[in-house]
């Protein structure tokens, strides 16, 4: 039976009880499951039943979900494998790659530190003696800010290809400086990984840690992010860990977005994507201020050009906006902050009601554009939409 809380203990041990109960997150979860009899919005009976229907596609291996309603995790739970073919079955703690989800951690942590009076939004990026350069010397007038919401005036995800080759980052981040502008800096938006992990300098110029080290320390342990690391040895070393997968078949972890790590490189459990998405909603001030969420929350630059052939989920949503390392959209008339990464083998999403405190995350280890209809499914859920059958289970897709 599902009732208030579903949390999938199957293959836990001692060690991951004790991580578990140590999260001050999850003990007001298990409080919360045990009081009984309180409506949700969500029928989990209903969603557990579907997502496990989902996994048994043919492109499909694992799969973690997490929900919160009215500030509080109701609903988290693994599904799958985490490699295909084996019985090695994914949990609640089982650590994904959130790929482009990372790019909020280093917002985050970026807007700390302002409100710390440590640096500003508005500094150039050239005060922290960066590896950045920009076509005509912009990195002199580009700020933080610009930065962390892709508006440096450069083609969109500039010499990816070559960070995939295997060239250092920083090599790549000076050599933009020979592009041609794309726009005047600050004015359009260009998503960007090479520049945009630019941050990760930042974070190392201010805190003199390296940026695993300094989201650790500052975001992750207060959060009680037990699984959550910053590199691809923190991935692997993971007590229980979803490998990639193209389709069915098993791929290698790619270390190229491992070397940008404030644009991909953050791993964690959907239990934590879970715990840092509460965070996000105001649940843990003492962490993060509302004035940081705010900052960070707030829309600087429109994406509804970008979006306008996009997928299912980006069809849907109205008013598409980029924030800082977060993307900004309406559904219903609700607003939703969120943001969706892809690297290989791996895929996420995260959205959420910053008024209601309703919200909800997947990870997965495969390439399936399925699970992208989730977040949907719930949304519906969330504001008493009849139920739709997003996810096509009972329809045959098109194409």
């Amino acid at each position: 039976m599902i009732g208030l809380l579903t949390i999938d203990k199957s293959d836990w041990g001692p060690a991951r009880d004790m991580a578990l109960a140590a999260s001050p997150a999850v003990r007001a979860v298990i409080a919360d499951g045990r009081r009984g009899g309180t409506p949700t919005k969500v029928d989990y009976s209903r969603l557990d039943a579907r997502l496990a229907r989902l996994v048994e596609a043919k492109d499909m291996v694992g799969l973690g979900v997490a929900v919160v309603e009215d500030g509080e995790l109701r609903f988290v739970k693994g599904y799958g494998v985490t490699t295909a073919g084996s019985a090695d079955k994914v949990t609640a703690n089982t650590v994904f790659r959130w790929a482009s989800l990372s790019k909020g951690v280093a917002s985050t942590m970026l807007a700390k530190l302002a409100n710390e009076g440590k640096l500003a939004l508005a500094n150039p990026v050239s005060r922290f003696n960066t590896s950045l350069r920009l076509p005509g010397g912009t990195e002199t007038v580009v700020t933080v800010d610009n930065l962390l919401s892709h508006r440096l005036g450069i083609v969109k995800n500039a010499y990816d290809d070559k960070l995939e080759e295997g060239i250092d980052p920083r090599v790549i981040r000076t050599s933009l400086g020979k592009l041609e502008r794309y726009c005047a800096p600050g004015t359009c938006f260009a998503y960007q990984n090479v520049a945009y992990d630019t941050a990760s300098e930042i974070v190392r110029s201010v805190t003199r840690q390296s940026y695993a080290d300094a989201v650790k320390q500052r975001l992750f342990v207060p959060l009680g992010m037990n699984s959550a690391s910053a590199t691809r040895d923190g991935l692997m070393r993971s007590f229980s860990w979803a490998r990639p997968h193209a389709g069915r078949r098993t791929l290698t972890v790619e270390d190229a977005y491992y070397r940008v790590p404030a644009a991909g490189g953050i791993n964690s459990s959907v239990l934590d994507l879970g715990t840092w998405m509460r965070a996000q909603m105001g649940q843990m001030r003492g962490v993060l201020p509302l004035s940081v969420l705010e900052t960070i929350h707030r829309p600087r630059v429109s994406t509804a050009s970008a979006r306008k052939r996009g997928a299912l989920f980006d069809r849907e949503l109205t008013d598409g906006y980029y924030a800082l390392g977060w993307r900004d959209y309406r559904y219903l008339g609700h607003p939703i902050v969120g943001h969706r990464g892809a690297v290989s083998g791996y895929r996420s999403m995260i959205a959420f009601d910053p008024k209601t405190r309703d919200g909800v995350a997947v990870l997965w280890n495969s390439e399936s554009s399925k699970p992208v209809a989730i977040q949907l499914e719930v949304l519906d859920a969330f504001y008493g939409r009849p139920f739709k059958d997003w996810l096509e289970l009972d329809t045959k897709r098109k194409g």
